[in-house]
């Protein structure tokens, strides 16, 4: 069996999930980690038995035999270390989103293909259990021809507890979260062709918005308009659904419709009643319980990525497809700060 040795940049909060998840796959085996507090990386190291550690990223790809190099680091730091892989000629996974700006997402995109060397997108909220079945349900036709979507994410929880950093995002909620929410709901419903979105700032403490309506709406030639999906995001809400991590979807169509609801519900409904099913995420040990259902995931999404890495088949979110949905994120932004809707094509 081939096994791919890697390096792990960064070893804050996810970290320590994505190193579990991955022990979880024997054909990958992190043999370094780097981060510049030297000795937050050992505490890792010491945890998942990592002789290597760096706080100095040039020397650590200088020293160790690698074959990728997976990225968790903030944001800031994604394109510096992915061009620095990129240049060492090394594959990439990198953190969602994969720059801060559209205009460097693609630059690293082109480096890459330019090198012929892959760059795959950790984004992980797609492999929610519960999300790839809605999936699955959606594809078998049930509902027949599909009117209108809706995804809720909207919750109380202390994000910012683990997460400090993220008050001083000044592009908050669309770039956190928005980035995981467009790309499923580019995942279950295909590409829009226009944005229309509206945001709020709640919390006085924090620089970015923590409260976002967006608006998806495909293009139908026969008729005024296609497919609408609306995005509810927010870190400042408190209702009676608000139950972290999970996100809640409800679909209309011609035939039927479809929701997941609470604790991983899935209700079909249809000329002949309604079903219901239970798709609860796999249980991980290691995993913690406030956000298992997200953590889960990741085991499933970095099989999928390791797999496109050994030549076994496509990687669902490549650089190419994660640059749809950053701009989706892009073209929120433009619609909430001028107040219309944006077509997609002209991002």
């Amino acid at each position: 069996m081939r096994e791919l040795r890697f390096a792990l940049f960064g070893t804050g909060f996810w970290a320590r999930y994505q190193l579990a998840a991955w022990r979880e796959l024997p054909q990958a085996k992190c043999v370094a980690l780097y981060n510049r507090t030297r000795a937050k990386a050992e505490r890792l190291a010491d945890e998942f038995g990592i002789s290597a550690v760096y706080d100095q990223p040039e020397e650590l790809l200088r020293r160790e035999e690698l074959d990728f190099v997976d990225i968790v680091t903030d944001v800031g730091t994604h394109v510096q270390f992915t061009q620095m892989a990129l240049s060492r000629g090394l594959p990439v996974i990198c953190q969602k989103p994969l720059a801060p700006l559209l205009r460097e997402a693609r630059a690293l995109t082109e480096q890459a293909g330019a090198a012929g060397l892959p760059l795959l997108v950790h984004e992980n909220w797609r492999w929610q259990r519960p999300i790839r079945r809605l999936k699955e349900i959606l594809t078998s036709g049930v509902c027949g021809e599909l009117v209108r979507a809706r995804i809720d994410y909207a919750h109380s929880f202390p994000v910012f507890d683990n997460q400090p950093f993220l008050k001083d995002l000044r592009r908050f909620i669309l770039t956190d979260i928005g980035t995981h929410i467009l790309d499923v709901a580019r995942f279950l419903f295909g590409e829009p062709a226009t944005v229309f979105c509206h945001m709020r700032r709640i919390r006085p403490d924090i620089a970015g918005e923590d409260l976002a309506t967006v608006v998806l709406m495909q293009d139908n030639e026969e008729a005024a308009g296609g497919l609408g999906v609306t995005c509810n995001l927010s870190y400042a809400s408190r209702w009676e659904l608000d139950r972290f991590p999970q996100t809640l979807i409800a679909v209309e169509g011609t035939a039927g419709g479809v929701s997941l609801g609470l604790d991983y519900e899935l209700r079909i409904f249809g000329p002949d009643g309604v079903q219901r099913e239970l798709a609860p995420p796999p249980d991980y040990p290691w995993a913690d319980p406030q956000y298992a259902l997200v953590q889960s995931s990741i085991v499933d999404c970095q099989r999928n990525l390791l797999g496109a890495l050994l030549g076994e088949g496509p990687a669902e979110t490549t650089a190419e497809d994660n640059l749809r949905t950053l701009t989706l994120v892009d073209a929120a932004y433009a619609s909430a700060e001028n107040a219309c809707v944006i077509p997609v094509a002209l991002i």
